[in-house]
């Protein structure tokens, strides 16, 4: 028997309606298909990189900004004291900064007790050169040329707004001076890079970068470009170098109790100082007549052969390139 021609018919009408009905509906994603966020992003441009910009331009005080990099906390001291008081004295700005904390550079002592101790010691020394002073929490003999090294000492030239940058050469005896060296090399130039650490205000003129002297030979042996008398402040860095007790008297790392009782005890300060201008009158003494020739270029005939003590740098190729006259006039006479 035939269903009735008008139950058919509503039949008919109602299953075009459901058809209708779930062409209309959004999809239902099943749990096994890809999100469509990431093609959404795909096809957005991504959000353009910011640069920082400093908020106020720094007042110009017609005076140098000075940023000194040694591997360890005395380094910077021990190089570049005499000269660093100086500059201090006529009113630059300087900063001593120490790549690592110097937690193993101890023969009886080592961890964050010696890293405290240590960043103390180079924060006194510091002062009484008339220096600021940072000391950088990296494991002493650690130190590897990385991006994120890289970075930390783009970002601490860049914060400095520093004109002059001095480091170790990169090649040297101890790992740390050496990385020191490249690190500071490897920011040349990208101290001035737009979008290079962007979230620090990038230099609009590239520093003058120099070396700190050594006494080794191979690739090439150091050759300085300036020759500093330190004949005036002499006395002022052997006083900051007494405060590198651990160093400068205990011995660091290549010290022993042998050495330690070679030493004037603590309890006699003035021996104990007497003891220690006597090593560093040979050692600036030495710098003085090993570039004797370049201090009489310097200072004349007269006074370049009265220079008793002195301090010596080299201009490293990666940065700013000043004549040699005016890369002298930068420095302390």
């Amino acid at each position: 028997m035939k269903p009735p021609r008008l139950l058919f018919d509503a039949v008919l009408i109602l299953t075009c309606c459901v058809v209708l009905r779930l062409n209309s509906a959004p999809p239902v994603e099943s749990p096994a298909d890809p999100p469509d966020a990431p093609l959404a992003a795909v096809s957005q441009p991504a959000p353009p990189l910011r640069v920082a910009q400093a908020e106020t331009e720094p007042e110009d005080d017609g005076k140098l900004r000075i940023i000194i990099f040694g591997a360890h906390p005395d380094d910077a001291e021990y190089k570049n004291g005499g000269t660093a008081a100086k500059w201090a004295a006529q009113g630059h700005h300087v900063k001593l900064v120490s790549v690592t904390n110097g937690d193993i550079g101890h023969w009886a002592m080592a961890g964050g007790a010696l890293a405290q101790r240590r960043t103390a010691e180079s924060k006194e020394a510091a002062r009484r050169l008339g220096c600021e002073s940072e000391v950088l929490d990296i494991h002493d003999g650690e130190l590897l040329p990385t991006l994120e090294n890289r970075k930390k000492i783009v970002r601490l030239i860049r914060e400095w707004k520093a004109d002059i940058v001095i480091a170790h050469r990169p090649w040297d005896y101890h790992p740390d001076h050496r990385y020191v060296g490249v690190l500071v090399q490897d920011a040349a130039f990208m101290v001035t890079v737009p979008y290079f650490c962007p979230d620090v205000p990038y230099l609009k003129r590239n520093p003058v970068f120099l070396y700190s002297s050594d006494r080794f030979q191979k690739p090439y042996p150091f050759r300085p470009d300036v020759v500093v008398s330190v004949d005036d402040v002499f006395e002022q860095k052997v006083d900051a170098l007494t405060a590198l007790v651990s160093q400068a008297f205990e011995g660091g790392a290549g010290g022993s109790a042998e050495h330690l009782a070679s030493v004037p005890p603590e309890s006699s300060p003035e021996l104990r100082r007497e003891w220690l201008t006597q090593r560093w009158e040979r050692r600036q003494g030495g710098v003085a007549d090993r570039y004797r020739d370049v201090l009489l270029e310097i200072y004349g005939e007269e006074a370049g052969k009265s220079v008793k003590y002195a301090e010596a740098f080299e201009l490293c190729e990666y940065g700013r390139r000043p004549s040699v006259g005016e890369l002298r006039k930068m420095f302390p006479r």
